[in-house]
């Protein structure tokens, strides 16, 4: 079984801006941290035991083809996930790939087509230190 340590909601929002006024505004979500810079940066809010990550930006004709949510699953070893769920006959979209941010990220579908991001967080990445611990 994929030992998942923890996990996200990715929206992908047409509006960043009025998406993050939504969430951290409207509703109140505190913010456990952004990336990126200007007004299409990344933000994660806390959502009781998970996240949610508002990131990049969808436009109205990818809005029609493209799922509203993706789901982030960070696991500890995604090239032992690989292994374990091509086994088990789940398709591999994309395999794992190291990414300029430094996360190793490997993509899956659900059944109904919703994609999921399966993330390992290298030993030497940012995400494993806390600052002031």
């Amino acid at each position: 079984m994929v030992h998942v340590l923890g996990s996200r909601i990715l929206l992908s929002p047409s509006d960043p801006e009025r998406s993050r006024a939504f969430y951290g505004e409207q509703l109140g979500l505190a913010v456990y941290r952004e990336f990126g810079t200007g007004p299409e940066r990344g933000t994660v809010y806390f959502l009781g035991g998970g996240f949610l990550e508002l990131s990049g930006r969808l436009d109205n004709a990818a809005a029609a083809s493209a799922p509203a949510v993706r789901l982030w699953l960070q696991v500890d070893d995604v090239t032992a996930a690989e292994a374990e769920l091509d086994a088990k006959g789940v398709a591999i979209v994309r395999p794992p790939v190291r990414e300029p941010w430094g996360l190793v990220e490997m993509w899956i579908r659900d059944p109904d087509g919703t994609p999921i991001v399966l993330v390992e967080v290298p030993a030497d990445h940012p995400l494993r230190f806390r600052a002031g611990i």
